[in-house]
């Protein structure tokens, strides 16, 4: 309905322009540029019928979805020059409520199931990643957006919300220009010069608010410091994601904030 009402009042302002109005556009600035800084990745949670639902009818959209057909579908939801609501209340590098300056892709996939033995998370279909490399492809190439700017659900809200999970390919991603990740062999000679001395909880929050993660400065190990860290090592290191500092996260860190 916002949607709706917002292209409405857009024709009118048009349609009433004055036509007597002369522009001299002699001077073009070069001084911009576009409106998405970032793609932001999620999963819904839910059924693709369901997700269609919600999407274009509910309280939350995002500019694409892809499906979980055996060939999966890409929907194109809502136009890349509009805004739509996939992030909510975010932040990254200091930039907020990135709903503005991103574009939301939202992939069908049910996310985790607790079980008596733990969590299980859910995973993503060759084709959905397929599908997915391609979309992400074409639109940071369209929108001069920076691998380091391609990021999770997780990454921006980490204190609410765990979406892409850890089953999410980052690192094959990264391999195709899609996001940034750690050399293997630099973690490793970092991780052994620390010689098992974990850094201080201050310099961890320092380091991941480098790194673009809104993270308190406390110095403290405290409940939002562990869920930051938890979801960086969700993101970089899949397979342990405790939120508890550590050599190899410190490590990871350091190669990661001197790879810009």
């Amino acid at each position: 309905m916002k949607l709706l009402v917002s292209l409405v009042l857009l024709v009118l302002l048009t349609a009433c322009s004055s036509p007597g109005l002369k522009l001299d556009t002699t001077h073009p600035s070069t001084n911009f540029d576009g409106r998405a800084q970032f793609v932001i990745v999620h999963y819904t949670t839910a059924s693709l019928e369901r997700s269609l639902a919600l999407l274009t009818h509910g309280e939350v959209s995002s500019h694409y979805l892809i499906g979980d057909q055996q060939h999966p579908v890409i929907y194109k939801l809502v136009d890349e020059q509009f805004r739509a609501w996939h992030a909510g209340e975010s932040e990254w590098e200091g930039r907020t409520w990135l709903n503005s300056s991103s574009i939301g892709i939202e992939i069908v996939n049910p996310g985790y199931r607790d079980l008596p033995t733990g969590r299980v998370w859910y995973p993503y279909t060759e084709g959905q990643i397929q599908a997915l490399t391609l979309l992400l492809k074409d639109i940071v190439k369209r929108n001069h957006i920076e691998p380091r700017h391609v990021i999770g659900h997780s990454d921006i809200a980490p204190l609410r919300k765990l979406d892409p999970g850890p089953l999410f390919p980052w690192k094959r991603l990264a391999a195709e220009g899609l996001g940034v990740w750690p050399d293997a062999r630099a973690v490793v000679q970092r991780q052994a010069l620390m010689m098992d001395n974990v850094p201080s909880v201050g310099w961890f929050q320092q380091q991941l608010l480098h790194l673009g993660y809104a993270t308190p400065q406390t110095g403290e190990l405290d409940t939002a410091t562990r869920r930051v860290i938890a979801a960086f090592q969700m993101h970089y290191r899949p397979e342990r994601f405790d939120g508890q500092p550590d050599v190899q996260s410190a490590a990871i860190l350091q190669v990661l904030n001197n790879q810009d």
